[in-house]
């Protein structure tokens, strides 16, 4: 699962779409490209629906004002069995214009890189202290990947540290696990519900200056969040600020790894992070699927007709490698991207639901990266990549991920 405030989309959690080897896209995505570029694959849910994964296809759909992401309506197809966030109206993700454009609108300005870069030196800090505190073998997940963005957002948020435990084992049950009945999944996401609106409720009467506040206090011309608008926005960010990047660490770093001379030109050049994680962004995507879309009217794709009703998947990760828009799209390369446009890829979405906090998912991803190139410069896998456990839930990282960076 992702959220409008994280990197939508991501790799082949779906049964019928099986990973390739070391978590590289499944060979099926090629095929159905090729062949079969709206085919149905079968949902978590058990559901099939359309796959969109053609560059041109996905774009064209996410931006088409005929793809609805309200999937309230009886009987459609669903992603997961049981409570889901696409069973919010209040959800940013589920909005449509003109309430989604409003929304939007009252946000706006709490995640531009003018406010996002002043907390660069901030995230860089946590890092570093991150590192220094880790020995010479550790695990890079626990350690590191997930501790980071926690530490992150909580910040951020005014969250306080010791509630972090709470979150991840929230985050972990809905997102992690697909082991766990709906039940349990429900009750973890009413919980962690709960526990936002609490924190609303906190800021609201001792206000601050923590994102929470600002979110509070964001105004379009005299307009605000509503309430469940409020306290969708702070489920949201947690659990992007949290799961999502830690996945896309945890991924980035393995893929580096895997790929030893560009991480020595890493630490030989930490300037080229920010170039490298646009790359780890497009080759690993974000580790959940993209929501699901319901088409309104009768469109035409560049791959064929979908017709009106139809509720499709659009892969991103897929998108992300049609040879038709990178060339060699299976070629992991850190300078892909150095002289072209910033977001080719659309590892953020595409469209009226592109990612509002990509700014802050970059600042965190190159700071991560960076950190560890110049505090860990000899850092390698210490067990082999292909004995790496990855998780079997709704996003796909490394359980753990055990390194050295002894000499």
């Amino acid at each position: 699962m992702a959220t409008e405030l994280s990197p939508d989309g991501g790799p082949d959690i779906v049964p019928d779409i099986v990973p390739g080897p070391l978590a590289t896209p499944s060979p099926e995505l090629a095929r159905r490209r090729e062949s079969g570029p709206l085919e149905p694959a079968t949902m978590p849910s058990g559901d099939r629906v359309p796959m969109v994964v053609r560059y041109e296809d996905v774009r064209a759909l996410l931006a088409s004002p005929a793809s609805s992401r309200n999937l309230r309506l009886p009987g459609l197809p669903r992603f997961v069995s049981g409570v889901g966030i696409d069973d919010d109206p209040d959800a940013l993700v589920n909005q449509d214009p003109p309430e989604h454009t409003r929304y939007r609108r009252i946000m706006h300005g709490t995640f531009t890189p003018r406010q996002i870069e002043p907390w660069r030196p901030r995230i860089a800090k946590i890092a570093e202290d991150l590192l220094d505190g880790l020995g010479d073998d550790f695990d890079l997940v626990q350690g590191y990947a997930l501790r980071l963005p926690a530490h992150v957002i909580c910040e951020m948020l005014g969250v306080p540290m010791d509630d972090y435990e709470k979150f991840v084992r929230w985050t972990d049950m809905f997102l992690t696990t697909s082991t766990a009945d709906e039940r349990v999944r429900g009750e973890a996401y009413t919980g962690f519900m709960t526990y936002a609106a609490e924190l609303v409720a906190r800021h609201r009467l001792s206000p601050g200056q923590d994102l929470i506040d600002l979110l509070i206090q964001a105004r379009d011309e005299g307009d605000r969040l509503s309430e469940g608008e409020l306290v969708n926005t702070v489920f949201s960010l947690i659990t992007a600020g949290y799961e999502t990047t830690a996945s896309m660490i945890a991924r980035g770093v393995f893929r580096l790894l895997l790929h030893r001379s560009q991480w020595d030109e890493l630490v030989a050049d930490p300037a080229l992070t920010a170039t490298a994680v646009e790359e780890v962004l497009r080759f690993d995507g974000p580790p959940a699927n993209a929501f699901m879309r319901r088409v309104t009217e009768d469109t035409e794709l560049p791959s064929g007709p979908l017709t009106a009703g139809t509720v499709v998947m659009p892969n991103l990760n897929a998108a992300n490698h049609d040879p038709r828009a990178f060339p060699e799209p299976g070629r992991f390369d850190i300078h892909r991207f150095t002289g072209h446009p910033p977001n080719p890829h659309v590892a953020f979405g595409y469209g009226p639901h592109r990612c509002l906090a990509a700014s802050l998912a970059r600042v965190e991803l190159t700071e991560a990266f960076r950190a560890l190139v110049t505090r860990r410069p000899a850092l390698r896998l210490a067990t082999p990549p292909e004995s790496v456990t990855w998780a079997d839930g709704l996003v796909l990282r490394p359980v753990a991920l055990h390194v050295t960076s002894a000499g």
